[in-house]
């Protein structure tokens, strides 16, 4: 990510090249990462007014990076906030979400800055695509759950047999069971 912020701008020879992009179809974490790898000042605070040129960023971001880049920088991003808020990130998950993201002062700008984006739309309405992408777990870096969506916790440290199973905040946020069918064991 580092290097997006540095590298040299191509631009392109004729306008049907530069990939046409609308922001409706990113969800927030995408709007987010864009923000993120666009020309936003560190130092910018939103003034009323403002929505075309933060716009423009995201959009910015977004051809920057590419859609497919922006789109898992944004899972990845959003899996170990749910991971960090659950104090479950590993310190190989942690160095990764460090490198991707080295200014983490400017993440919490983008992400603060990029919701505005979405005030005075009625509803706030996204895409079908971005609904589904912005539902998509990826995890960098071993997990506690071992990539299965599952960890085993002990809620009684007097009794190590007291174990439940928790879903992983980054690779089964929703805790949905896998199968069609739950069996118990007696």
């Amino acid at each position: 990510m580092p290097a997006t912020l540095v590298a040299p701008r191509i631009t392109p020879d004729t306008p049907d090249a530069v990939p046409s992009i609308s922001v409706k179809e990113l969800w927030s974490g995408e709007r987010k990462v864009a923000l993120y790898a666009s020309d936003m000042p560190g130092n910018y605070r939103y003034r009323r007014g403002d929505k075309p040129q933060l716009v423009a960023w995201i959009i910015q971001g977004a051809i920057r990076l590419g859609l497919e880049e922006l789109s898992r920088s944004a899972a990845y991003a959003h899996s170990y906030r749910l991971l960090s808020l659950s104090n479950l990130a590993t310190g190989e998950q942690i160095r990764a979400h460090r490198l991707r993201f080295p200014n983490s002062r400017r993440l919490n700008r983008a992400e603060s800055i990029a919701h505005l984006v979405a005030l005075g739309q009625d509803p706030v309405s996204y895409s079908a695509a971005a609904v589904a992408r912005s539902r998509r777990p990826l995890v960098e870096g071993a997990c506690h759950c071992g990539s299965t969506g599952w960890t085993e916790v002990c809620f009684d440290p007097y009794d190590p047999t007291a174990i439940a199973s928790q879903s992983c905040p980054g690779h089964n946020p929703t805790g949905h069971l896998p199968g069609p069918s739950v069996s118990v064991i007696a």
